[in-house]
């Protein structure tokens, strides 16, 4: 995939998001801003800044002298960046159905079709862009453009766990939850709203564990707000 001169950083940034997910950027693996330039046909600068947000955001890391890798995660790093979207999501799904949607719905049902499509075809990438998209999209109808960065960035380095989890009827349970939460919204429900993106978040967050250490099972997770 060639790359055109506008933006060039934020092309690069969305190409090398796009190859951790689909697996051609793999944790473990060093990758030097120049053989990703050179991948992409265009000059070693804008890649190394993309590079250099993504070890910002903490979902890569410097490998002095030699390049780049995905940060790995453990299971202590999921049952945080879990917690604190409880604590942030929650809450901010809570206070936008209070305040209602009313005629914003457009957007965001658009995406939770994106998400049951991609279910239905068991495509979990385009799941996951869709799912994003979503849930971004409400956080930014809430109106405090501080939390939707956080969450987005809490949510990127999660993103790559779990996907040989998610069969296609987790994916297509999480979609309806999604129809789910912005029904909620538009009728003004609270109550219905916390419960949905509690459940949701939940479910995603037993995807990223391994099958042995799920959120019923988890100690850490145990201790959250949500869990049992």
């Amino acid at each position: 995939m060639k790359l055109n001169r506008a933006s060039l950083k934020d092309q690069a940034l969305a190409v090398i998001r796009e190859s951790m997910l689909s697996g051609e950027i793999r944790p473990g693996e060093t990758y030097s801003a120049a053989g990703m330039a050179a991948r992409l046909g265009t000059s070693n600068g804008p890649v190394r800044e993309a590079m250099l947000t993504l070890v910002e955001q903490g979902i890569m890391q410097v490998v002095p002298n030699v390049g780049f890798q995905v940060t790995p995660l453990t299971e202590d790093d999921l049952a945080e960046i879990y917690e604190l979207r409880v604590m942030l999501e929650v809450p901010a799904m809570r206070r936008l159905a209070e305040q209602g949607i009313d005629g914003r719905d457009e957007q965001p049902r658009r995406h939770a079709e994106a998400c049951a499509r991609a279910a239905a075809n068991g495509d979990v990438k385009a799941f996951i862009t869709a799912d994003r998209d979503f849930h971004l999209v409400l956080l930014d109808l809430v109106g405090n453009a501080r939390l939707a960065k956080i969450v987005a960035n809490l949510r990127d380095q999660t993103r790559l766990y779990g996907l040989n989890l998610a069969g296609a009827e987790k994916l297509r349970a999480s979609a309806a939850e999604l129809t789910e939460l912005v029904d909620a919204l538009v009728g003004r429900d609270p109550d219905r709203a916390e419960r949905v993106m509690t459940s949701h978040l939940a479910q995603v967050r037993q995807e990223w564990a391994p099958p042995e250490q799920t959120p019923e099972s988890s100690p850490q997770v145990a201790r959250s707000p949500v869990a049992g």
